[in-house]
């Protein structure tokens, strides 16, 4: 019996220390950072959708994994932080002998799921600006989030939700063409530029009426921007509806 009980002690590994976001104090086992371009509203088809989407993306996340929703502002750095937890687990892996399976999930619900799901309904409705600083949004993120030995050793993704049209005043797709070489002629080449340290980087494609702008040429835009900021583009997919 006692040689069953050292048995078990040797191959059940302990739960890590949590701090009060629920993060392990050694730091995350993963990073995923959700930026949300609210500038504009989202078409209500779009944002409902979206609404699953990331919920879902939320629920997958490996534990003791970093989930953190971001809404962009032109007057915060790395955008307005909205949501950051890291998933606790939901109790579903916990060992009834070892473990206490009710208070796990209790914990994945009141510290991470009902706070997220808050946080996407009150945050997705929009707030109206002239400008989008996407480039330098995503540049604070990398450094504040995906820069240091912690973070270099875990996988680490970044997801997009908006039209992508990057407006600023040393370069605008409002005006001239979508070309890449445009846009490394212009100050704001050097100035965003940062390193992704391999992120994947996904975005959710809000369509908008105006301006007319071809969505093909768009992407592909941004596919060399990601590449070209060392992050690996993982996929685009089109919101439902148009604004």
């Amino acid at each position: 019996m006692a040689t069953g009980f050292a048995y078990l002690k040797l191959t059940t590994q302990a739960p890590p220390k949590l701090a009060a976001d629920l993060c392990p104090v050694d730091g995350p086992t993963s990073i995923t950072i959700v930026l949300l371009d609210a500038s504009d509203a989202l078409p209500p088809i779009g944002r409902q959708q979206l609404m699953t989407e990331l919920t879902d993306l939320a629920e997958a996340t490996p534990d003791y994994g970093l989930f953190e929703l971001r809404i962009l502002e032109p007057g915060a750095s790395g955008g307005a932080v909205k949501f950051r937890a890291c998933n606790p687990g939901d109790g579903s892996g916990v060992d009834a002998l070892t473990g206490n399976k009710e208070l796990a999930r209790r914990r994945w619900t009141q510290g991470f799921k009902e706070p997220l799901e808050r946080a996407l309904a009150a945050d997705l409705a929009g707030v109206p600006s002239d400008n989008s600083p996407i480039m330098a949004t995503i540049q604070a993120i990398a450094v504040e989030r995906f820069t240091g030995a912690k973070a270099d050793s875990v996988p680490k993704k970044l997801v997009i939700v908006s039209d992508m049209i990057e407006n600023g005043r040393d370069y605008s797709q409002y005006r001239g063409d979508l070309s890449y070489a445009r846009f490394k002629k212009s100050v704001a080449y050097k100035q965003f530029r940062t390193d992704l340290h391999g992120a994947d980087v996904s975005i959710k494609y809000v369509q908008r009426q105006k301006p007319p702008i071809d969505s093909v040429a768009h992407i592909r835009f941004w596919q060399e921007w990601i590449a070209d900021n060392n992050g690996r583009f993982d996929s685009a997919d089109r919101l439902q509806g148009v604004n």
